[in-house]
Formats: structure tokens, C-alpha cells, sequence
């Protein structure tokens, strides 16, 4: 009897080992089975909500991608610039689900927050992370946030101080609108341009625009950008002095403004404007996308930012023929550095080239750009001026001979087939050397 019963404990012991044991791997099945699922959710979230702008393998390469400013993030560079973490750190799951929920102010970049929310957010973060090697081997190093201080004239001030010893006004402008800047043109580590923040519309701040989340821009600087960190610089205390100076900027959005601030604000803009006609020129050619179309397109869709506004775009407009988009640069001999303004004025408002020949009013549309004011034609013109100059022959036109050009109106008119049109990657011109 003794020995029997010591048997069954013997057994029934080793059966609780079996069991648990055949439980832990269920569990772990389960886990991975749900991590699984959670991940396979997140990718086809992905693949409808961000691919579009992000690309599917996360490049930033979508096909809406080169029609953006600025471009989409590029994921698999695991380079995040609005973080709590440390400089060169990875982002918190935090601050990723806030850039997807709270979108980045100023660019194409939406706030999802009323369509993705717990675990559905959960998944697409940990899709997200899929696309960089750097989150499965590197944690994130949370930034320690100091004592706040408080919005004073003597903080204000103090702030004040700070903007000049750290020499803000050489990217920022002496009023943080840029006025004095002695740098304009920055680019992101992928090489495209971007635009350095006007401090004073608070709206656009992509990281959001409380005193601590301007703090976190010093502290934690814009990987990817030339806005640094500023730990060891100055002190977290002269940080935040800075913080509560820079959102003493701000100035009243338009939409909140009555008859007679809106009439002296744009009176204002008028006088920026007379001040610094190519920097106004600038804003109206990056604001109308002329770089889309005067910059010839890689084998992803997205733009050779090496030939930026150099021409080559080569596509067909159904029975019009084939044309490449010109040279804008100001190259003596290929771009417009050889053109009177009122050579660029014609082909920019009345759609005659150099030569007197007619452009279609499409894709270039001449017809509504004969719509803007002098001043902004000048502006544009003013800017062009300023584009460095790249050796870029472009081709002339190949319009259909008269037959084609019949059969192609009568498939568009009659058959009612639609207008065929196709733009082709690669620089159709040619660049200094002979290469294209």
C-alpha cells in the first residue's frame, strides 16, 4: 500500500510537470500565434492607410510620394525626427503612436486618432518597426524632462538672450520669420530639400507647440536635419528659457483675426514681399510644384533630386506627341540664365516659348498662371534666377504628324477612349559630357 501510493504520487507529479510544460508551449504558441495575427493586422493597415505616401516597402517612395512636400518618411533609415528620446535614439512606441494619431502639422501627414486606436494602433507601430533593423536590436533612451520653467518678461528675455548665444537668427531670422537668415537652403540626410520653420505660426510646429514640446526639440534636436541638439551647449534651464521665448513668437493665426488685423497682416506680407521678391518667389514655385514636373523622375517614382528643376521629365499627351518638361536652372545655355525676364514671363503666363513657338495649356498650365498678380510673376521669376545652374539640352517637342494626330482625336472624341497620357522615368535631356 505504501509503495503503491508512492508510485501514483510519483506519477501524478511528473504528470503536472508534463502538463505544465505542454501549457507553457500552448501559452507561447498562443503568443506568437497573436503577435502573429496583431502583425499580419498591422501590415494591411499599412498597406491601405500609408503606403500610398510611405511606399509598401516603407521607403517613402508611394506613388503620392513626389507630389508632397515634404516627402514621406523613409522607415527604413529607423531616423525619426520628433521624439522624447535621445539624439541618433529610437522613438518610443509613445511617440510614434502620437505622430499617427496627432499627424505632423504643416505637411500631408493626417491625424488618424479618430480611425486607429488600441490594438489596431498597436499593430501598425509594430508594423512600422518592421522596416528597420535598428528596433530589433536598440531600445530607446527617453530623454529626462527638467522642472518647466514658467512664461515670464524676465523668462521671456532670458530666452531671448539664449536665441542669440546659440545663433538661432543665422537659420531662423533675427524675428524667427527668417528676416536676416544667412542660411536658406537645408536638406534632410536623404539629400531632399526642406524648409526651415517660421517660429512665429505656432500651428505648424509638427512636434507640437506647448513650452515643453519646444523643449524637447532642443533637447532631443531632428535626427536627419541640420537642427541639432543642444545638450552641453547650454544648460536644460537655458533650454527651456528658450522654450518659453520661442512660443512668446506666435503670432495670431489668419482665421482668428477680425477685418482690420487681417488688413495690417497682409499689408505686412506685402512689404516681406517687396523686401525679398525671390524669397516670395520661392514659396509660390515650391507651393505650385513646379519641381514635380521640371525635375526628371528615378525608376521609383520619386524625383533626381541631383537634377532638381534641370528638366528631362519625358511623357506623351495622347495625339499631341512627346514633349520633356525644360530646363528652369540658370544655366546660360540650356536653362533660362540666357532668357530676359520678359522670355520667362511669355512662357509663364502666355505659354510662348523663346523661339515664339506655342506650348499646350497643359500639363503646364499657362493659362492659369496668366492669373497672378506683377509682383508674383517678378517673385518667380527673381527665384529662378537663383537656381543653381545644371547643363541639361532638352529636346524639342515631337508633336504627331497630321494622320496620327486625326486617328488620336478621333479615339478621344468619337470613341470616347481616354486621353492617354504616360510619364517616363529617367532624364530625357542631355547633361554636359553627353550623358543622360
Amino acid at each position: 500500500m505504501g509503495r503503491s501510493f508512492l508510485f501514483m504520487l510519483v506519477i501524478f507529479v511528473l504528470a503536472i510537470f508534463a502538463i505544465s510544460g505542454l501549457m507553457s508551449r500552448a501559452l507561447s504558441a498562443a503568443g506568437e500565434s497573436q503577435q502573429g495575427g496583431s502583425l499580419e493586422i498591422g501590415r494591411d493597415v499599412y498597406h491601405v492607410r500609408c503606403a500610398p505616401c510611405h511606399g509598401h516597402e516603407g521607403k517613402g517612395d508611394g506613388p503620392y510620394a513626389m507630389t508632397l512636400n515634404p516627402r514621406p518618411r523613409d522607415f527604413t533609415l529607423g531616423m525619426y525626427e520628433y521624439r522624447s528620446t535621445e539624439s541618433g535614439s529610437l522613438p518610443t512606441d509613445e511617440d510614434l503612436k502620437r505622430a499617427i494619431t496627432k499627424g505632423l502639422p504643416g505637411t500631408a501627414m493626417p491625424a488618424w486618432g479618430k480611425f486607429l486606436q488600441g490594438d489596431t494602433l498597436e499593430a501598425v507601430v509594430a508594423h512600422l518597426k518592421t522596416f528597420s533593423s535598428r528596433f530589433g536590436s536598440e531600445q530607446p533612451l527617453p530623454v529626462p524632462v527638467g522642472r518647466e520653467v514658467p512664461s515670464s518678461p524676465a523668462s521671456i528675455e532670458a530666452g531671448r538672450v539664449v536665441y542669440e548665444k546659440l545663433q538661432c537668427a543665422s537659420c531662423h531670422g533675427t524675428d524667427g520669420r527668417g528676416t536676416g537668415a544667412t542660411a536658406t537652403d537645408f536638406q534632410n540626410a536623404s539629400g531632399l530639400p526642406i524648409q526651415m520653420r517660421d517660429l512665429t505660426e505656432p500651428w505648424t510646429f509638427r512636434g507640437g507647440s506647448s513650452a515643453r514640446d519646444v523643449y524637447l526639440r532642443f533637447r532631443t534636436g531632428l535626427d536627419g536635419t541640420p537642427m541639432p541638439s543642444y545638450v552641453g551647449a547650454v544648460s536644460d534651464r537655458e533650454m527651456w528659457q528658450l522654450a518659453v521665448y520661442i512660443v512668446s513668437l506666435g503670432r495670431k493665426p489668419a482665421w482668428e483675426m477680425n477685418e482690420q488685423e487681417l488688413i495690417a497682416f497682409y499689408r505686412s506680407q506685402e512689404r516681406l514681399v517687396s523686401n525679398d521678391p525671390a524669397k516670395w518667389g520661392k514659396y509660390l514655385v515650391e507651393g505650385m510644384g513646379c519641381a514635380d514636373c521640371h525635375t526628371p523622375l528615378d525608376g521609383k517614382g520619386g524625383n533626381i533630386e541631383s537634377l532638381r528643376m534641370a528638366g528631362g521629365t519625358r511623357f506623351t499627351a495622347g495625339p499631341y506627341g512627346e514633349f520633356v518638361t525644360p530646363n528652369l536652372t540658370s544655366d546660360t545655355a540650356t536653362g533660362l540664365g540666357g532668357w530676359s525676364d520678359e522670355e520667362i514671363r511669355n512662357a509663364l503666363t502666355k505659354g510662348v516659348r523663346r523661339d515664339g513657338t506655342r506650348m499646350l495649356p497643359f500639363p503646364m498650365p499657362w493659362t492659369a498662371l496668366a492669373r497672378l498678380k506683377t509682383e508674383e510673376q517678378n517673385a518667380i521669376i527673381a527665384y529662378l534666377r537663383t537656381v543653381p545652374p545644371i547643363h541639361n539640352e532638352i529636346p524639342r517637342p515631337k508633336p504627331l504628324s497630321f494622320f496620327p494626330y486625326l486617328w488620336g482625336k478621333f479615339k478621344m472624341l468619337v470613341l470616347k477612349e481616354d486621353f492617354p497620357a504616360e510619364i517616363f522615368p529617367g532624364n530625357a535631356g542631355t547633361l554636359k559630357g553627353g550623358q543622360q
